[in-house]
């Protein structure tokens, strides 16, 4: 999985970029600047600490949230909104992760997804060890 991020490309906004309209991306992007519009992305989507996004909808992978955003967010994996932020819209993910010291005004509707693994094949260390001593022993 690491290779695949890797070989991914990054584009960041600067913090002088002002862009307005629609943006779609199939990498990962990183702003630092305002946008204003939607963003249709099948990447993953980073909004800097300081950086202002007023959208009508920001759709992304995963979606980190450290500045302003104001619109509807749905990411099919996760969003994270790290200390500081400000949002305000709806938020629609799989997994949500909110830090301490967000500003956050909306509701969140969280997507079902079916787990990568199956859950009963992935038993914590101590868990498989209890049950190795267990079988061991001879009572």
């Amino acid at each position: 999985m690491a290779e695949d991020k890797q070989k991914k490309n990054l584009t960041v906004f600067g913090q002088e970029t002002e862009f307005d309209g629609v943006l779609e991306f199939t990498d990962n992007l990183v702003i630092t600047g305002k946008f204003k519009g939607e963003i249709r992305a099948t990447g993953d989507l980073e909004v800097e600490k300081g950086a202002v996004c007023d959208v009508k909808k920001m759709t992304a992978n995963s979606i980190v949230i450290s500045g302003t955003v104001t619109g509807d967010i749905d990411a099919s994996e996760r969003v994270e909104m790290c200390s500081g932020s400000l949002v305000r819209g709806d938020v629609k993910t799989a997994r949500i992760r909110i830090a301490e010291d967000v500003e956050f005004e909306g509701e969140v509707s969280m997507l079902e997804k079916e787990p990568d693994v199956s859950l009963f094949s992935v038993a914590s260390k101590e868990y498989k060890d209890a049950l190795v001593i267990k079988s061991d022993d001879p009572r």
